[in-house]
């Protein structure tokens, strides 16, 4: 059976970006920067991305959109998007009317996730949770290959949900963007992580610093790794999946995989755990190729 040319849009707050997959082999990448604030133009440069892209290949059997956000189950707009531009708005409608195709559209953490679980690191694997770690703190699930949406459009985003087993050890209170207080992103994120270390360094520079033998980056580091810890086995003891990827800037941290594994035996309610921690295999293209994917979905 002929394999079919599928299209990813990766819809991010700098740059947009466009790949084309036959199976797993990358046909074609291209990027230009994302017009900030501008709606219409925004819609503008994916119907031209996509217009351009086949032009050189043809006409392609799927289109799937990652967006900074979701769209709502209820009314079909997208919501919880940090690209406020987009709040509102009927992007699948305006982009199917305007390329005469479906377009299937998933929160970029979604796409992450499909991507590990489809060719990536956790290729195969019967559950996958994918976690971000960078910017924000996001995630995603998918079950037997296909993705977990649920009814309010929000699986996977385990960034939400309180620090488990909080103690005065890991600092005072901070409100979060989202309007609750000390979320699991406002210590895991980068930012988070950053601010909380009360050291005037930002997240990278914390590592240098740890890896270069300064107590108290050491001492945060060693902090982070343990709330990591806590915090996935948040995750296991809800979905038990057999494979954790982590991707997002933060995952490149190599001391965050012997660590995790070392420390989430305490919080988890098992004598033993199974589950694998992995780093994601595609890394920053992730999210794009799991958007190509999106169209091999039943159900998203």
């Amino acid at each position: 059976m002929h394999e079919p040319i599928r299209l990813g849009i990766d819809l991010g707050g700098s740059k947009t970006e466009i790949i084309a997959l036959h199976g797993s082999q990358e046909l074609l990448r291209r990027r230009q920067a994302t017009p900030r604030g501008d709606y219409p133009a925004t819609l503008d440069t994916i119907a031209g991305m996509v217009e351009a892209a086949e032009r050189q290949l043809g006409p392609c059997s799927s289109l799937g959109v990652g967006i900074p956000g979701t769209r709502s189950p209820d009314h079909g707009l997208i919501k919880n998007a940090n690209s406020t531009w987009l709040i509102g708005q009927d992007l699948q409608g305006d982009l199917q009317r305007r390329l005469q195709r479906p377009v299937r559209l998933a929160n970029d953490a979604d796409c992450f996730a499909l991507s590990e679980a489809t060719d990536g690191a956790a290729g195969g694997a019967p559950s996958v949770f994918g976690a971000i770690l960078g910017t924000g703190v996001g995630g995603g699930i998918v079950i037997n290959g296909q993705l977990l949406a649920g009814p309010n459009g929000i699986a996977g985003e385990w960034g939400h949900n309180p620090l488990p087993a909080r103690g005065t050890e890991d600092g005072p209170s901070m409100a979060c963007y989202c309007g609750r207080r000390d979320c699991i992103e406002t210590f895991l994120s980068g930012p988070g992580w950053a601010a909380r270390s009360q050291l005037q360094l930002e997240a990278e520079q914390l590592v240098i610093a740890a890896r270069n033998g300064q107590p108290k980056a050491q001492a945060a580091l060693q902090r982070y790794i343990e709330q990591l810890a806590r915090s996935l086995a948040s995750v296991i003891n809800l979905l038990d999946p057999h494979v954790i990827v982590l991707g997002g800037g933060l995952s490149n941290i190599d001391e965050l995989y012997p660590g995790v594994v070392r420390h989430w035996q305490e919080h988890v309610f098992s004598d033993r755990v199974n589950t694998r921690l992995v780093r994601a295999r595609h890394g920053d293209s992730s999210g794009v190729r799991g958007a190509a994917w999106l169209g091999a979905q039943t159900d998203v």
